[in-house]
């Protein structure tokens, strides 16, 4: 038989086969303790709901900004194609071209030009780094050219033009990168000078 008379949260002995047994809690500090562990479990899933937004309002601004990237990296080919054939037709053929050559001439460029156009209101914009420092971020190194024009590191020649999409690079323009001329030895010269006498 249990004692009910004992005070609460004291043990109650068992008569009956003699184990003792804590009493038990009290309600309202179960209570209490029961709305702290909800309260922050509310507390945490509104921290995860405001993360999710935010990570949400961020995915869909990228999307917005970047989801064109592998169309425009797919029309960057025409554009590279049209540059090329406007390329290769040098100034004194245009000059000298029946005027329905010429007028095919300028037709392409206009297109060539619309094409940019079209790219640069998605957010796609083309670069040519030519004299700028060269940044591994935004330009690939095709070869080194050796130069006296330039200090070593800048660019020195374009081959390809680059595009960035928004803040991210599209393609990296490829480029030649300037390297100090070599500086004729000391022996060099001796071996000159002597073969000359």
């Amino acid at each position: 038989m249990t004692d009910l008379t004992a005070g609460q949260g004291e043990p109650v002995t068992d008569e009956a086969d003699g184990t003792t047994t804590p009493e038990a809690a009290d309600p309202v500090a179960d209570a209490r303790s029961e709305a702290a562990e909800y309260k922050d479990k509310l507390l945490r899933t509104l921290a995860e709901m405001e993360n999710l937004r935010k990570r949400t309002e961020r995915e869909v601004i990228d999307a917005r900004v970047y989801g064109i990237a592998g169309f425009a990296r797919d029309v960057l080919a025409v554009a590279d194609n049209m540059h090329r054939a406007l390329e290769a037709i040098d100034r004194e053929l245009r000059e000298s071209a029946d005027p329905k050559v010429k007028a095919l001439v300028e037709g392409v460029e206009l297109t060539e030009r619309e094409l940019l156009k079209t790219l640069e209101k998605n957010g796609v914009k083309k670069f040519s780094p030519k004299g700028e420092k060269f940044d591994p971020n935004l330009h690939q190194a095709m070869y080194e050219l050796p130069t006296a024009d330039q200090p070593p590191g800048q660019v020195a020649q374009v081959i390809q033009a680059g595009y960035m999409i928004g803040e991210r690079v599209l393609r990296p323009a490829l480029v030649a990168v300037s390297k100090a001329m070599p500086q004729p030895t000391a022996s060099a010269n001796d071996n000159s000078d002597s073969a000359s006498q």
